[in-house]
């Protein structure tokens, strides 16, 4: 029989974090742990006020699953279980997600293999970006010069935008990508995409709230830089109609529901011929190297999330200049130090 629990912990930011929609300074985070008594999983959802993901609803969903786990058959699958449990969870994702992520990490680490080892036998990964929230112009530059980095998110949503980026370009030479988070005005979008490919930008997440989709058709054919799907496309039946209006999704395990969706979703977009970028919520080494584990599969990495964190509850996988160090064990590679930051 297998157990499965859930701590929450609030985990504190090394600093104020600013996107177009929030600042946030700390991030509450629930970390689901799958254990037969010798091997332990892990998996992680974070609260995010935007996806409806709240303390009580996922408390609510880990007691919902923790039935299908005492009668559970041996190694059945992660993806076979899955379905399962999205019958008992159908509208809370980010559960679902914590849940399938610690199962898969359990399932692998009982066989003694590497998450990654499931569907891939590469270590060819994308770099990951280190990400710069919207803050002070001043205090953007001081944040890139004290963590240098081959490739930047640059989170924008202001009437400076242009400004800010030229300002920062004046710093770096690497790399910038940029995330607007549903921010931009359709009017604006083709000149700021012309002239920020003038600043070495690579590409453009999400510029138009999540349902402007005629504008986004329009936008595809017009912007001078690719765009990316991230709050357009959240689950499955999302990434055929995302190749109406972008170049490429961005798929979070949390918005989809963990890994076994995230890996039919990378395979209808390459059937798409949609480019592939995998993202992260701001969560601990838990999360992240969950992520990691997919990334031979990806184009694109964002997976910054524990580094910015002041003090993690994991540790797991690495960077070296945003290169993936991964951890010499099984599973995601994640070690989980329950006994920090528990909310009481």
């Amino acid at each position: 029989m297998l157990s499965v629990t859930a701590i929450f912990h609030s985990l504190q930011l090394r600093d104020p974090f600013t996107i177009a929609r929030y600042t946030v300074t700390q991030q509450v985070t629930m970390i689901v742990t799958i254990s037969d008594g010798e091997v332990e999983g892990y998996g992680e959802a974070t609260v995010n006020p935007y996806y409806n993901s709240t303390v009580q609803k996922m408390t609510e969903s880990i007691a919902q699953v923790i039935p299908i786990f005492k009668d559970l058959k041996e190694n059945l699958h992660p993806s076979d279980l899955w379905e399962q449990l999205l019958q008992v969870l159908p509208n809370d994702f980010f559960a679902l997600c914590a849940v399938d992520v610690a199962y898969w990490d359990y399932y692998a680490r009982k066989k003694k293999r590497t998450l990654r080892s499931f569907w891939s036998d590469s270590d060819q990964t994308p770099l990951s970006n280190y990400t710069i929230g919207i803050d002070a112009t001043s205090k953007m530059k001081a944040k890139i010069l004290a963590k240098p980095w081959p490739l930047y998110k640059i989170k924008l949503g202001t009437d400076q935008d242009l400004a800010i980026i030229e300002q920062l370009r004046a710093i770096t030479d690497s790399l910038f990508r940029i995330d607007a988070n549903c921010a931009w005005r359709l009017e604006d979008v083709v000149t700021l995409s012309r002239k920020l490919k003038q600043n070495n930008v690579q590409f453009i997440e999400q510029p138009l709230p999540a349902d402007a989709w005629e504008a986004m058709r329009g936008l595809k054919t017009t912007s001078h830089l690719p765009l990316i799907a991230d709050e357009s496309c959240q689950r499955e039946e999302d990434v055929s109609r995302c190749t109406e209006g972008f170049h490429g999704v961005n798929i979070k395990l949390m918005k989809c529901g963990g890994i076994t969706p995230a890996l039919r979703m990378i395979e209808e977009a390459r059937s798409l011929d949609l480019k592939v970028m995998m993202g992260c919520m701001t969560e601990s080494s838990i999360g992240i190297s969950a992520i990691a584990q997919l990334a031979p599969l990806l184009d694109y990495l964002d997976a910054d999330g524990a580094m910015l964190l002041k003090d993690d509850v994991a540790t797991g996988i690495n960077f070296d200049d945003g290169k993936i160090v991964y951890a010499n064990s099984y599973g995601s590679g994640a070690t989980y130090h329950a006994h920090t930051y528990v909310i009481e």
